[in-house]
């Protein structure tokens, strides 16, 4: 019985863990798919020479991105890099030339914001395929614990069920001993009875 609850608590432990991984895992994940998305937005909005409105929105969602990552991003840059990114994030107009053609045209310093964004990408896609494949061997590590244990706290219930069906069987058997017992007491004492009374008429 002891060991059966050492089992259920252990099971019970590794369910609780899982659950925070899972729940890490998918709150990482979730981060991670919005910085990709964000950064593939940049990159077409880089590549496309597309200004104003779309501009405005990139802007947005890489900043969100270097606030959600900010520690990832400062170790996958260099402080050059760190730097032009955060200046793109300040002024991404002047990522432009200044006078506008029918298609905005490329300032100098684009080439450079559009390789460091597509490098942060293919990272951050890198980081998440490789997460993914993680979180998919800790389910099915925590599949084959659940397992283990199920079978292991099956096994000993079986066992204490056993046990309390032999130590029953035990009880009865000691009942009907207790029984034979008292029934083989009043026999002898009526036979010792009988000769006693047997032994008075003998001396008559």
């Amino acid at each position: 019985e002891v060991e059966v609850e050492k089992n259920q608590a252990s099971l019970d432990k590794a369910t609780a863990n899982r659950k925070k991984e899972l729940a890490e895992f998918n709150e990482d994940e979730k981060d991670t798919l919005q910085s990709i998305s964000a950064l593939k937005s940049a990159v077409t909005v880089l590549s496309k020479h597309n200004g104003g409105a779309a501009l405005l929105d990139m802007q947005a969602a890489l900043r969100s991105t270097m606030r959600t990552h900010h520690d990832k991003i400062g170790d996958m840059l260099s402080p050059h890099e760190f730097k032009t990114v955060t200046g793109f994030l300040q002024s991404p107009e002047d990522y432009f030339d200044a006078e506008p053609t029918f298609k905005q045209s490329y300032a100098p310093q684009s080439g450079e914001i559009f390789g460091i964004l597509k490098n942060m990408l293919s990272t951050f896609e890198a980081d998440l395929s490789q997460a993914q494949k993680e979180e998919m061997q800790s389910q099915s590590a925590f599949e084959s614990l659940k397992a283990a244990k199920e079978d292991e706290i099956k096994e000993g219930q079986e066992h204490v069920e056993q046990k309390q069906e032999e130590l029953a069987n035990t009880d009865e058997s000691l009942a009907q001993a207790k029984e034979d017992l008292e029934d083989t007491r009043a026999s002898l004492s009526a036979d010792q009875s009988f000769l006693a009374n047997l032994k008075e008429k003998c001396q008559l």
